[in-house]
């Protein structure tokens, strides 16, 4: 490929949550009287806004669904984000994509300033360029991130036709494509079933990932086929 600006989905593909999004789920949804969905259930839910997401469960109304992530949201930040880890690679891809001239930002569903706080956490701030979220709990788009992947191209003056969305989830692809922008999908997050298959590309590890965005030469130079098993030991 040859891009000049990568766009990257956060959780399930920058990041490894470590659980702490779905049991942060699961613990507000038991403080509030509902039954647990389980691990399984909850792993669907990652990826679109929480106002979107916890809808689809039985229990989650209009009347108790701002306390639920209200009590999600306080979960997160006291236990949920340092239990967050960055994928093997991650950081070395991403100073390596920039020393290449490539514009690196983050597209996430995420209320940004959560976002943010979650990177700045993770020390990756200065890895990036820009971080696109969205502006309130609510989105205003559905489980749609189109909104956000178009504001990261107008914010940055970014052509469409060199750039690429990286995600997890099958939301990626379709902001991907709303905006006539490749995609990739990685294989290390929360896709559900074969919703990737829609992705232009897919990726099982890091390396294959640097490989594709930066040239198989170029991606040996960041050792990320080392880190990649640095991390799975």
């Amino acid at each position: 490929m040859s891009v000049a600006s990568v766009l990257f989905d956060l959780d399930g593909t920058l990041v490894d949550p470590a659980g702490s999004i779905t049991s942060g789920i699961r613990y507000a949804l038991v403080a509030h009287g509902i039954a647990d969905p389980g691990e399984e259930r909850v792993e669907a839910l990652v990826g679109p806004p929480l106002q979107i997401g916890l809808r689809t469960l039985d229990g989650v109304d209009d009347e108790n669904i701002d306390a639920i992530i209200d009590t999600y949201r306080t979960r997160y930040a006291e236990v949920g984000m340092s239990q967050s880890r960055l994928y093997p690679g991650i950081r070395e891809l991403l100073t390596a994509l920039r020393s290449e001239g490539i514009h690196v930002a983050v597209t996430t569903a995420k209320p940004e300033h959560i976002a943010r706080e979650l990177i700045a956490a993770q020390r990756l701030t200065d890895c990036l360029d820009a971080v696109h979220g969205n502006t309130s709990e609510h989105g205003g788009h559905g489980s749609s991130k189109a909104h956000i992947v178009a504001a990261a191209l107008h914010a940055g003056a970014l052509d469409p036709a060199r750039s690429v969305v990286v995600g997890d989830r099958h939301y990626d692809i379709d902001a991907a494509r709303a905006n006539s922008v490749a995609s990739i999908g990685v294989n290390w997050g929360f896709a559900q079933g074969g919703e990737l298959s829609i992705a232009d590309y897919r990726v099982s590890t890091t390396a294959a990932l640097a490989d594709l965005l930066l040239g198989a030469e170029r991606a040996k130079q960041i050792k990320l086929h080392e880190l990649m098993q640095e991390g799975a030991q």
